[in-house]
């Protein structure tokens, strides 16, 4: 992937969901709801602080994040569904 985000934005891929219940009822696309965690695939360089100075993100490349439900905005490239969106609107990252 040839793109980079700017400032404190990061690209999320999310993670495909389980299409079956815990009780083995199987969920069609069209019921099932966008899960809300995914993988880092890009991260900007950090957002400017009062002083001008650059402050680094705490998300990296390859974490798994867990983000809300309307976060982010869905884009596509090459072929791929991401999301972009602000280090701000990541809840956290799962280990």
């Amino acid at each position: 992937m040839k793109f980079r985000p700017l400032h404190d934005r990061v690209v999320v891929k999310r993670v495909d969901s389980e299409t079956k219940s815990a009780g083995g009822i199987i969920i069609p696309d069209t019921a099932a709801e966008k899960p809300m965690q995914g993988e880092v695939i890009a991260v900007g360089p950090g957002a400017r602080n009062e002083n001008g100075e650059v402050v680094a993100l705490d998300v990296k490349k390859g974490n798994t994040v867990l983000f809300g439900k309307w976060s982010g905005t869905e884009v596509k490239i090459d072929g791929d569904d991401l999301l972009i969106m602000k280090e701000n609107d990541i809840m956290g990252i799962i280990e």
